[in-house]
């Protein structure tokens, strides 16, 4: 069944969009295409629009990334919108990130020409609110997530004030049908800044990608190795871990803003770069702690990698830490007030296998799920997205 619809009329009304015919949902369309209804065995057609992407390393292109090649692996479609689909211009201070110029006519062809069954908005940069700007004017339903605590980062570098950069965000977040966040905590957290409509996507950890490795990689370097990974900038508060008095190697892998900075005032320090894959989880495996200074993340999703390749944590008691590590058994690391100390506890009881059996907690296949029941629109429960998506069964990801 379809309709056509005139280039002169006026978009279709949500009721219309939604409406549930055998089974299966409608594919969003522009006003001078028609309906197309999918083979009830097609799965679903997912639009990701998100401002972060690669070569950027950090927590939200490794949840994203690994999010799509879940749901394909169910024979569903992902289409990425990223800032590789369009002329893009360094962030000030952050030249790793990539600003989209003028991206809303390119992200509505993109949309009209893919027709999806749901649109998820992953960040709040040019690329994010195009896509908004597009549902909100088309009147169609999509999802957010909130990665990023944006308002402290902007206190930090530009000196905004904390509660501007929230009442920033929630206006971009408050039209949505469901704003997705990382762990319960944050999410108490954010109902008492105000955001409503929220739902949880717990982070998953690729246990398969990430996992104990025998390597050589750190040989020449005189141990203990100290390792952190991610974003070299300010708001990860470095200089917390590199200003102790450490018998150790510090290893950064990574880049960023600050990068050059440190490498002047910290010469001791050895900075691999960027790394990924194999080469990521072997950097991991050959050091003896993980370090992760930051206040601010989210989540942090480095520390479940660093786990899974039985290396335990140390980090101060702060959301996404705690969230992760407030069931860990002793081997697995240590969160203390007093980073040395925290460094020092997770050193003496380090236990590989205890790491690995907490990171198996972390399951990116009920990641995925979550994200799919969470593409709540009136009229649609969480059994039939999941449904629709293939993975409502089966709890074992096909190989």
């Amino acid at each position: 069944m379809s309709e056509n619809i005139s280039q002169n009329q006026a978009p279709p009304s949500r009721a219309a969009q939604l409406r549930k015919i055998g089974g299966t949902v409608r594919r969003f369309a522009s006003p001078k295409q028609k309906f197309e209804m999918p083979n009830a065995q097609s799965g679903l057609k997912v639009v990701v629009a998100t401002d972060a992407w690669k070569p950027q390393l950090n927590g939200v292109v490794t949840t994203l990334d690994t999010l799509g090649r879940i749901l394909t692996k169910f024979d569903n479609e992902v289409l990425y919108i990223t800032p590789q689909d369009f002329h893009s211009v360094p962030m000030p201070s952050y030249p790793e990130i990539r600003l989209s110029l003028f991206p809303n006519r390119k992200v509505a062809a993109m949309i009209n020409k893919f027709k999806p069954d749901a649109i998820h908005i992953a960040t709040e940069g040019p690329i994010g609110r195009a896509a908004r700007r597009f549902c909100r004017r088309r009147k169609y339903p999509y999802t957010t997530s909130f990665h990023t605590r944006f308002a402290e980062y902007a206190n930090e570098r530009w000196k905004l004030p904390v509660e501007w950069g929230y009442a920033l965000l929630r206006d971009f977040h408050k039209h949505g049908e469901t704003m997705m966040v990382a762990t319960p905590g944050l999410m108490t957290e954010m109902e008492e800044r105000g955001f409503v409509n929220m739902k949880l996507w717990e982070r998953g950890v690729d246990t398969d990608q990430f996992r104990p490795i025998k390597t050589d990689i750190f040989a020449d370097l005189k141990g203990p190795i100290f390792t952190y990974v991610g974003r070299i900038a300010v708001e990860k508060t470095l200089e917390d871990f590199l200003v102790l008095d450490l018998p150790v190697t510090i290893v950064f892998v990574g880049a960023g803003p600050q990068e050059e900075e440190l490498k002047a005032a910290y010469p001791d320090v050895h900075f691999a770069g960027p790394k990924f894959g194999d080469d990521l989880a072997a950097c991991y495996s050959a050091s003896d702690v993980f370090v992760f200074p930051s206040r601010t993340d989210t989540f942090g999703l480095v520390n479940v990698e660093a786990l899974a390749c039985g290396v335990p944590v140390a980090a101060y008691p702060v959301r996404g830490p705690l969230e992760i590590m407030s069931d860990a058994p002793k081997g697995a690391g240590c969160l203390d007030e007093d980073l040395k100390v925290a460094i020092m506890t997770a050193l003496e009881n380090r236990d590989a296998d205890q790491c690995r059996t907490h990171a198996m907690k972390f399951s990116w296949d009920a990641a995925a799920r979550q994200f799919i029941a969470n593409l709540e629109i009136p009229g649609f429960d969480e059994e039939f997205w999941l449904r629709s998506a293939k993975m409502i069964e089966d709890p074992i990801l096909p190989t």
